[in-house]
């Protein structure tokens, strides 16, 4: 039996859901001889104790003894803000890292982190969950097979049930970086293409205090891809039907939706139609169930030599490029060109 240790810094909300997916590995893993060990640590130290003991996992004081333990990979589930730093401490350990996207607050912020990962030939998976999410990966198969024909419009829909904290908010970078940059990174993985432009306009109609934090509420985004296509990206912070996530691709010779199931968080206002019947998905957490737990089995996939990085942080920063640019327009009001990166 081949033992495989994961660190985990940071036991919040996503930090637990990743510490439970994580042991949830071990039965279909032992199965393949291979034992999942899970170690963590987090500044609020008798929480992780009490997760770790809730698991069976290893409690430690800092990240510095989490590194020194001797791990096969590091899980980041910290602030926007300690990715940089905690990467970088992932890579100097010489082990694989896996950080919740963003890689920092900023574009700005995340290229000083590329070179060092570069430089030191380090392995850095960045957490956009989508692309292991079912309905997605149809549509990128359809899409890349033909069976869709050229793409004329895509619509991309990304609404929260109700907001995060306001302390969050007032932290998270915006709307569209802490949000829409999910649909930026997935219509440039589906679409094989880059986004060029962005208009982006917002609006404040909920809790005054999220606008007093620097924020806006609700936002939609026109977005341009290098062959003229355009598309839209919305959010919003103040679905009551529900966590909505769809995207709509409509092709030359079909249209295909991702999201559209029993659990569509909408009605229909035709007379005699029951469809969606289900309840709908709460929070992200729920929308998203299986393909987090996909992620994290590609994790340790990656450090077992078993398949390519599937979300490499150059990818990660595209995304984070086209939410800069929103955030952008969405202050200045114009159409604003998304910066392309410069080869090094």
């Amino acid at each position: 039996m081949k033992d495989v240790i994961l660190g985990l810094v940071g036991v919040g909300r996503i930090g637990v859901m990743h510490a439970n997916n994580i042991a949830a590995l071990g039965g279909t893993l032992n199965r393949q001889g291979i034992n999942i060990r899970l170690r963590l640590t987090d500044v609020a130290a008798d929480h992780a104790r009490t997760v770790a003991a809730g698991l069976g996992a290893e409690f430690l004081p800092s990240v510095e003894a989490l590194l020194a333990s001797g791990l096969d990979g590091l899980v980041i589930a910290t602030g926007t803000a300690t990715h940089p730093d905690l990467i970088k401490a992932g890579v100097d350990a010489g082990v694989p890292v896996f950080c919740e996207k963003p890689v920092a607050l900023n574009v700005a912020d995340a290229l000083p982190v590329l070179d060092y990962i570069r430089d030191r030939n380090g392995m850095v998976q960045i957490g956009h969950q989508r692309r292991f999410d079912a309905g997605y990966a149809e549509a990128r198969r359809a899409y890349q097979a033909g069976e869709l024909g050229w793409i004329h419009s895509l619509r991309a829909v990304t609404c929260d049930m109700a907001p995060p904290p306001v302390e969050f908010l007032a932290s998270s970078g915006g709307l569209f970086r802490d949000c829409s940059v999910h649909d930026f990174d997935i219509l440039r993985w589906l679409t094989g293409r880059e986004i060029v432009e962005v208009y982006a306009k917002g609006s404040n109609n909920g809790d005054p205090a999220i606008g007093a934090a620097g924020d806006v509420d609700t936002a939609l985004a026109l977005v341009t891809f290098d062959d003229g296509t355009v598309g839209t990206v919305s959010a919003t912070r103040y679905n009551g039907a529900g966590h909505d996530v769809r995207l709509e691709i409509q092709g030359s010779r079909r249209s295909i939706m991702v999201g559209l199931d029993d659990q569509t968080a909408l009605a229909s206002a035709e007379p005699g139609v029951s469809f969606p019947s289900g309840d709908p998905h709460r929070t992200f957490a729920e929308r998203f169930e299986a393909a987090y737990r996909s992620e994290m089995a590609a994790f340790v996939e990656l450090i077992l030599g078993r398949r390519e990085n599937p979300c490499t942080p150059e990818d990660a920063v595209a995304a984070s490029r086209v939410a800069d640019a929103a955030q952008e327009s969405l202050a200045s009001g114009v159409p604003v060109r998304v910066v392309q990166a410069v080869p090094r």
